[in-house]
């Protein structure tokens, strides 16, 4: 997006800086990095991330208002709504297309939230190593709001452990030694040594929950979530016989498993703003759009672009059984910003809010970003392909 330092850092790129990079960073924790790393990270002019910010703080204003609550009730399936909500998600993350606009400008466009962590822990491995093989301009910085590594680990000590012994605080899982994003696992317990646990190895007794830690049967005190509902609910004949935490329990989540409906897909229709696609809920739409080949039709409840129909026809919107459970998107082009040796790439950017108990509204600290060549953003979309995958944006500041 900077066109000097793009063809700068092309220039100096070379084949085997790429595997010196690589292997820097795969050595941490060998064969747990199970997806592509980008040859590059993506260097963000200040007044794009000025257009960033701006359609973040549009969002956010939806999503801290003193309604959203009551307005998002019917976001969370009533067989997963788990009790003890606290009052606000300590992770937040915004998903933004860069495309143009009508006037050939570069515009985000919001492509889909969460109130849910993302990978914390890889994205300091990834920005260090980048730093460290290849050029990054001064004046760079992949966080924002002043914060470096040391503030950063800080700051997630104090929102996943808070005051708690890290023995008494999980990582939670589905078999996460199993899972594409294990390394964000290994290194949040390399810093913050909360141990990853699955579902499936948790003991209730009366509303105490415990784990093994080191042989030895622990309280735990706090859980970092990254447990999807859904995905545990699909695989729940596969696990057997495991805790249900939809009951009231003696633990604190962190983020409570509520906040990952509350905020979700099912927000897009809310937004009004030129950062967000228009969006409708099929149950609410009055009249089809003639023109659904330029839309996209997404479940509700899924995960990983699971479910997402692409090329839309008419039949596909009265054939859905629960039309509740779906939103008509306005489709996202996304423009071909970021130059390689072949062909250009598409790029998304998840801008990462972190909201501590005592702080009035999210902060905006970290990022991560992904290359593109095919329909999606994805790896199936991207197979055989380079200059391509998971990265990291650096913002002028």
């Amino acid at each position: 997006m900077i066109a000097e330092i793009r063809k700068r850092y092309n220039k100096e790129f070379t084949a085997a800086k790429y595997k010196a990079f690589l292997e820097d960073v795969h050595k941490v924790h060998p064969g747990a990095i199970q997806f592509r790393i980008a040859e590059t990270p993506v260097f963000i002019p200040a007044s794009f991330l000025h257009q960033l910010t701006e359609a973040s703080d549009e969002i956010l204003k939806v999503l801290t208002a003193p309604d959203f609550k009551k307005n998002t009730g019917r976001a969370i399936p009533k067989k997963l709504k788990v009790p003890h909500e606290n009052p606000h998600a300590e992770f937040l993350i915004l998903d933004f297309a860069i495309c143009k606009d009508e006037n050939d400008h570069y515009i985000p466009q919001l492509i889909e939230l969460q109130g849910f962590p993302s990978m914390n822990a890889f994205q300091v491995l990834l920005a260090d190593n980048y730093r460290k093989h290849f050029f990054v301009p001064d004046g760079f910085n992949n966080y924002l709001n002043g914060y470096d590594n040391k503030l950063y680990w800080k700051l997630l000590r104090d929102i996943i452990v808070d005051d708690e012994d890290p023995a008494e605080v999980i990582l939670l899982e589905v078999k996460p030694h199993e899972q594409k994003t294990k390394i964000d696992f290994y290194l949040t317990q390399d810093r913050l040594g909360i141990e990853p646990t699955c579902v499936t190895d948790i003991i209730k007794e009366g509303k105490k929950l415990y784990y093994r830690h080191n042989g030895k049967k622990t309280q735990i005190k706090r859980m970092y979530n990254r447990l999807i509902f859904d995905d545990l609910k699909s695989q729940k004949k596969k696990l057997g016989r495991m805790v249900d935490l939809t009951h009231h329990l003696d633990v604190e989540w962190v983020s409570h498993p509520n906040w990952f409906y509350r905020i979700s897909k099912f927000d897009l229709p809310l937004f009004q703003s030129k950062y967000v696609p228009t969006t409708y809920f099929v149950d609410k739409l009055e009249v089809t759009p003639s023109d659904l080949e330029n839309y996209v039709l997404k479940p509700l409840y899924s995960f990983a672009g699971q479910g997402v129909i692409l090329h839309v026809k008419k039949e596909d919107i009265e054939d859905l059984k629960e039309p509740q459970n779906w939103i008509l998107q306005k489709k996202i082009q996304y423009a071909p910003v970021i130059q390689t040796p072949d062909v250009p790439a598409k790029c998304e950017i998840r801008l990462m809010f972190y909201w501590k108990d005592d702080d009035p509204k999210p902060l905006l600290i970290q990022n991560l970003c992904r290359l593109s060549k095919g329909e999606m953003v994805g790896v199936r979309y991207n197979a055989d392909k380079e200059w391509v995958g998971a990265g990291i944006c650096f913002f002028e500041q």
